[in-house]
């Protein structure tokens, strides 16, 4: 038998790192908050998101959030339940650890990562109750389509993580991304589409910089929620 390790599974990133401009606040913030607030994944091959907080509460992960505005303001919304922002942009971090200090929020932890590297592999199974996608990178251009988040292997990815009856909200103000997520969803059979004013989360989605961008420009902003079911009948569909 040949000892020959397999190669780790390579997939396209959906996103490009152009850091920015990384300012002398946001770099104090990042060097003084992670250490409180930052969960580190690079040297833990199992992550077990609970062990990270105060409290033993629902948890809703939120992927790529930016400056942080909407976690911080979920947070506040929901003292009842825990979040985890994931982002790899260190100045969107730095912004949003000066935010959770400044409000003393209990319930906010922050990770510095690729989002498809925790769920494939180092979440535990079933550990979220809902995930949110706002307004991800819509990579317009049809030969950076692959880049895209939400596609099957996301999706399938969302499956072992999330819980029964757990809720994903998609949000994105580009329509032929809304078009593209939702002919994605509808090949993972686990996913049951729900009218968002009946979302069970009761999770008011903050504005975004993004979206209101997007309405002065004209565009759309759709909401896209759905149900987690698992079992015999919600078989992957590939």
């Amino acid at each position: 038998m040949s000892t020959q390790e397999t190669p780790p599974l390579r997939t396209n990133r959906s996103f490009v790192i152009r850091e920015g401009r990384f300012t002398s606040a946001q770099k104090k913030a990042f060097g003084d908050l992670w250490p409180k607030y930052g969960i580190p994944t690079d040297d833990i091959e199992t992550l077990i998101p609970h062990d990270w907080f105060v409290n033993n509460q629902p948890l809703i992960l939120d992927v790529g959030f930016g400056s942080g505005d909407s976690l911080v303001s979920l947070a506040q919304q929901r003292p009842d339940l825990n979040f985890i922002g994931v982002e790899v942009y260190r100045p969107g971090i730095g912004a949003v650890l000066r935010k959770i200090d400044q409000q003393e929020l209990e319930n906010v932890r922050v990770i510095n990562a690729d989002a498809m590297q925790l769920l494939r592999s180092k979440f535990t199974a079933d550990c979220l109750m809902g995930v949110m996608v706002w307004f991800p990178d819509p990579w317009p251009k049809t030969k950076h389509h692959k880049r895209r988040l939400v596609q099957e292997e996301f999706l399938q990815a969302l499956v072992r993580v999330m819980q029964l009856n757990g809720i994903l909200h998609l949000a994105s103000d580009w329509q032929p991304y809304v078009k593209f997520m939702l002919k994605h969803v509808s090949k993972v059979k686990n996913f049951t589409p729900i009218n968002p004013a009946k979302n069970p989360l009761k999770l008011e989605r903050p504005p975004t910089r993004f979206e209101q961008r997007g309405l002065r420009i004209g565009h759309q902003v759709t909401d896209l929620i759905y149900k987690l079911q698992k079992g015999q009948n919600s078989r992957l569909v590939r």
